[in-house]
């Protein structure tokens, strides 16, 4: 959605909400009055729940997570030619919507997920508007397994053990939760210059 069009949807919003003033301050009819009054809920229940969900799309683009100077250094490094990063290899090789790469990678699987991630990324527009952001960025918990299960955990290439030499429990240890896919793939952001 671009701005244009959102300027427009207001203009008219706006335009419409005039008449419906003018209707119900008019000597009109019981439904008329009813029907103005609904609209004037409506219209901007609509016009809120549209702009939640423009927002909402807009809030998972990479451009937007690297938006804030804390950031730069993670937007960098989905450019750097190194095979080990894993958000490099992700990011370049398209294994992951490059719109929405940061997303994707930073938020578990589920309603629940989502909800956590929406609180996450507000807890981060506070600190980076009202607080001070620390010199290193960590993150809050532990990198979940279930992130890269949600990709990764029915693949063929994956379950087959995908040029790796696993033992037969590494699978089973991996969705459990006793063992990391950080403990081999330890470099997720490559943030040398």
């Amino acid at each position: 959605m671009s701005v244009t069009i959102l300027a427009v949807f207001a203009a008219v919003a706006v335009l419409f909400l005039a008449v419906l003033t003018r209707v119900i301050r008019s000597p009109s009819t019981g439904f008329v009055r009813s029907f103005a009054v609904v609209a004037m809920v409506l219209l901007p229940s609509v016009w809120l729940l549209a702009m939640l969900v423009y927002a909402d799309s807009e809030m998972r683009k990479v451009s937007f997570c690297t938006s804030c100077h804390e950031m730069d250094s993670y937007g960098r490094s989905l450019h750097v030619d190194d095979d080990e990063s894993l958000s490099a290899s992700h990011y370049q090789n398209h294994r992951v919507d490059t719109k929405t790469a940061c997303y994707v990678c930073h938020t578990e699987p589920g309603l629940l997920g989502y909800v956590d991630a929406k609180l996450r990324g507000l807890h981060d527009v506070r600190v980076h508007y009202f607080g001070k952001a620390p010199e290193e960025l960590k993150l809050v918990e532990p990198y979940s397994n279930a992130v890269c299960l949600k990709c990764h955990g029915e693949a063929k290439t994956f379950l087959e053990g995908g040029g790796h030499q696993y033992p037969e429990t590494l699978i089973d240890e991996l969705k459990t939760g006793e063992m990391s896919c950080l403990d081999c793939h330890d470099i997720a952001h490559s943030l040398e210059d």
